[in-house]
């Protein structure tokens, strides 16, 4: 007779360090998603109600030409030495006259390292590292080519977020030729992350303006700055790579590796692309009531472009016109982003585990809101999760304490059909019918735990609102791993005990892995978020705690309890 409750057991255990494992790499090796390469466009006629054709000679400036006039492959200049500052009161930015670029962008809510004075820099380009957001007119009447791009002129080099104001306006001019002029506008608002773009075209020439606006991201293959370091083999490489919203799903990610064999070359309704990290990410949103074209392209310097194209637009002679859109380069606040287009609120991606997540999410917003402290709103949720599956535990914990109460008998029908296998499973089977034993029931609370453990591995791994959040003494950051490995022997200890309550294994060599189990999960959980221990730490007591008073009170009772 096999010990099914032990197998099955062990089975479970077994199965959550995999899966453990799994989703660690996992959130380093997740597949992109398939992309489709086959749209296209007509270049024979641009429309101003259609997205533009772009050329794909591996150009960082888009251009409107046929494939055959194929401008060179240009190398971009490094930012000009009068960057014009422009911040409120959560961001800072930096912009390049030459083509009004967004080089710069720094996170004043947010600190580089823990404990770190200096500031979260999302965007730069320093010569170590270079991304930047970029946006530009193609067309007939083009400011942007290959060649070059137009050289802007502000009245002052910074403009800040003056006390009592709502909002902060840099204007940057531009005389297309003697009759026609263009303001490159940016507005930041109080509190907001997100910088409005617009280009207001004023044509007091005899000719209409006809042009396209594209914004694109550019960024080279440097490693993720807010990625943790921590933890060896096991420390955290979340996604990296291009997201957008299509017309079939409103989340699909591509990687940059997989930019040069599967580029995106799509046109969708409204839409929005981005460039995403963990934690934050960079991300324009085109005008929403228009047909767009997204695409990347990887370029000879082996630099990585997500790109929007809008529209074209015509400003008749004498008169005003243009174009605008949306950059957000911030933390991934999904209530936030959620607002600003759909879909983008997905960037906080919790895995094919998100229906769970998002509610434990939305717990631990609630309870921080209360407890104002994220190790004591995880204590909480480990409580309340725990109380949800009470009853379910309680009888699982009674099947175990019974296994416990009948294991002599069960030693004993090992021992006398030692040599008959057949006999003694149809023996043990007839004794759990008596005593009322479900052999397996003592494995459902850690299948029930698993989907609800890997949930929070994802909350606490995607969600900015953890990161470098204290809880108490020396566990100053929940989302990365203990400094001082205290949770993680804790974890063990209390797993110990626990082990210590249920019936021992017959047979030895299952015993022997149990006595392991303990060891293994500790030095798995050396390397894990501090958050993810300690729901593990509370869940493990609050489960002792429950399975040592069923079992004391079936071991004075002497009967079994369904």
């Amino acid at each position: 007779m096999i010990d099914f409750q032990r197998y099955l057991l062990i089975a479970a255990i077994a199965a959550l360090s995999l899966m453990l494992l799994v989703e660690w790499r996992n959130f380093e090796l997740e597949n992109s998603t398939p992309l489709s390469a086959s749209a296209t466009v007509d270049t024979s006629a641009q429309n101003p109600a259609e997205p533009a054709a772009l050329t794909s000679n591996n150009e960082e400036m888009p251009s409107l030409q046929s494939a055959s006039a194929a401008l060179p492959d240009p190398v971009m200049k490094k930012a000009s030495e009068q960057l014009i500052s422009l911040s409120n009161d959560v961001l800072k930015l930096k912009i390049d006259p030459r083509g009004g670029d967004i080089v710069y962008s720094e996170l004043e809510k947010f600190a580089a390292e823990l404990h770190s004075k200096e500031r979260f820099v999302l965007l730069e380009n320093n010569g170590q590292r270079s991304f930047i957001a970029q946006s530009g007119l193609i067309g007939d009447n083009a400011t942007d080519t290959a060649e070059g791009r137009p050289l802007f002129s502000a009245n002052s080099n910074s403009k800040t977020l003056e006390e009592g104001s709502d909002e902060v306006v840099l204007d940057l001019h531009y005389a297309y030729s003697d009759s026609i002029s263009i303001i490159k506008r940016f507005t930041l608002k109080r509190g907001e992350y997100q910088v409005r773009m617009d280009y207001l075209v004023n044509n007091l020439s005899d000719q209409p303006f006809n042009a396209t606006l594209f914004t694109q991201l550019r960024r080279d293959n440097s490693t993720d700055p807010g990625a943790s370091n921590n933890g060896g083999m096991f420390a955290m490489h979340p996604f990296l790579g291009v997201a957008y919203a299509s017309n079939d799903d409103l989340y699909n990610k591509l990687r940059f590796e997989k930019m040069r064999e599967k580029p995106l070359n799509q046109t969708v309704n409204g839409g929005w692309i981005a460039m995403v990290q963990h934690y934050f990410l960079n991300a324009w949103v085109p005008q929403q009531d228009s047909q767009n074209q997204l695409s990347t392209v990887v370029t000879q310097q082996s630099m990585n472009i997500a790109r929007i194209t809008q529209p074209g637009f015509s400003v008749a002679a004498g008169s005003q016109g243009g174009a605008s859109a949306i950059l957000y380069s911030g933390p991934k606040d999904q209530y936030r982003l959620e607002e600003i287009a759909p879909g983008l609120d997905l960037s906080v991606d919790y895995g094919w585990l998100w229906w769970i997540a998002q509610p434990i999410f939305w717990l631990l917003v609630k309870l921080h809101g209360f407890l104002g402290n994220w190790g004591l709103s995880i204590i909480a949720v480990t409580v309340l999760v725990k109380a949800l599956f009470f009853q379910l535990n309680a009888k699982a914990f009674t099947s175990m304490a019974n296994m416990r109460r009948v294991q002599p008998k069960l030693v004993e029908l090992r021992e006398r059909y030692a040599n008959d296998k057949q006999k003694q499973s149809q023996a043990m089977m007839e004794l759990y019918k008596k005593e009322k034993i479900n052999p397996v029931g003592g494995c459902l609370p850690m299948v029930v735990q698993m989907p609800v453990f890997i949930s929070l591995y994802w909350v606490l791994m995607e969600s900015v609102e953890l990161r470098h959040s204290p809880f108490m003494l020396w566990i100053h950051d929940l989302s990365s791993m203990d400094p001082y490995f205290v949770l993680p022997l804790i974890m063990g200890t209390t797993m110990f005990f626990q082990q210590k309550l249920n019936p021992p294994p017959p047979d030895p060599m299952q015993a022997k892995v149990m006595q392991w189990m303990p060891v293994i999960f500790t030095f798995f959980f050396l390397f894990f978020p501090a958050g993810l221990v300690l729901y593990w730490v509370v869940n493990n007591s609050l489960s002792i705690l429950q399975q040592y008073i069923i079992s004391k009170r079936i071991e004075k009772s002497g009967l079994p309890t369904r």
